[in-house]
């Protein structure tokens, strides 16, 4: 494969610097590298020895210039709403981080250990979607069962990190705790609707009419989408706590008939990039490769032999964002969907 032109949209986040670290340890042969931010603030950063210019996006003049092979979106849904069709129009096949094109027809919804048998041909869209975070720990984590078993319902509770908006959600988050601590009220909430220091907040993302909030109609939507399951029975809470990085979901799953524990453990354990813990339970706080997704706490309902408990914790940064992206441009490389129009 030769060496590709690639663009990084949103590259002074918190997901872009993941990613742009990622990439860097990669093996991926890159020719060009153009870094895009709303606004450069003539930033620079370092990628395998160079120095590179963070571009402001809206300085862009001929869409022409910005021709690329890939091209990264992590700087939220209006930003890909506008410039992700362009980029693709140009040739580039776009990997999007937001909830822009998830549910679209025409665009693959794709975690490359889950449904990597969705993108064996480019789309004609020129786009693939990476999930919610929330949804991408959950489907792997799930995926060894699904095939498995016959599947009744799945009920969570996610429990997710300040991270999960980006950097200027881990900045209120560490702001809002050194005023309390300092003994005052600190700044008002901006990324959150109330402040998250020392609290809890059942939700995630815009509630509608039927009290569902965005956060929990997206784990249903793209879970379904994933495992190609329309009518897959799955329903969750999605609250926001005071942790900086490091998403965690107590998952329980209702199979059509009973199942052995030591069944299920096995089929975790050898799972790839599943790490299961079987005599301790993961954190986020202490959480070991940011590559795996962590799982503890199995257990059989005593109360239903078809119901299990699993609890699931992932660096949403790296597993949920970052990483799969990458992966998702991995697969694609090696299905040499690079370059066709």
């Amino acid at each position: 494969m030769r060496a590709l032109d690639i663009s990084v949209v949103g590259a002074t986040g918190a997901v872009g610097t993941a990613l742009i670290q990622l990439l860097e340890k990669s093996e991926i042969a890159i020719d060009r590298l153009r870094l895009f931010a709303s606004s450069s603030g003539a930033r620079q950063l370092k990628f395998r020895d160079q120095t590179y210019l963070v571009e402001a996006l809206r300085d862009i003049g001929d869409i022409g210039d910005t021709k690329t092979d890939i091209a990264f979106f992590s700087a939220g849904g209006d930003v890909s709403a506008v410039w992700g069709a362009r980029f693709a129009s140009q040739g580039a096949l776009v990997i999007d981080n937001s909830n822009a094109f998830r549910m679209k027809p025409d665009v693959p919804l794709i975690v490359p250990q889950v449904n990597a048998c969705s993108l064996t041909v480019r789309p004609p869209s020129g786009m693939v979607a990476n999930p919610n975070c929330s949804t991408i720990q959950l489907v792997r984590a799930l995926r060894p069962l699904m095939a498995t078993f016959g599947v009744h319902q799945v009920l969570l509770t996610t429990y997710q990190a300040a991270s999960g908006v980006g950097l200027r959600g881990i900045n209120e988050l560490e702001d809002g705790a050194e005023a309390w601590l300092e003994g005052s009220a600190g700044p008002a909430a901006e990324s959150f609707p109330v402040p998250l220091a020392f609290n809890v907040i059942p939700q995630i993302g815009e509630i509608c009419r039927e009290g569902v909030a965005l956060e929990e109609r997206k784990l249903v939507q793209e879970s379904r989408k994933i495992f190609g399951m329309p009518h897959l029975q799955l329903t969750a809470t999605c609250v926001r706590v005071p942790v900086r990085t490091g998403h965690s979901e107590a998952v329980y799953v209702e199979f059509d008939d009973h199942v052995r524990l030591e069944q299920v453990r096995e089929l975790l354990a050898n799972e790839p990039g599943v790490r299961l813990y079987a005599n301790d339970y993961p954190t986020p706080r202490f959480l070991g490769d940011p590559a795996d997704v962590h799982v503890g706490r199995v257990r059989v309902n005593p109360e239903n032999p078809r119901g299990l408990w699993m609890w699931v914790v992932a660096d949403n940064l790296q597993v949920g964002a970052a990483l799969n992206a990458l992966l998702i441009a991995q697969l694609a490389i090696a299905n040499n969907l690079i370059g066709e129009t």
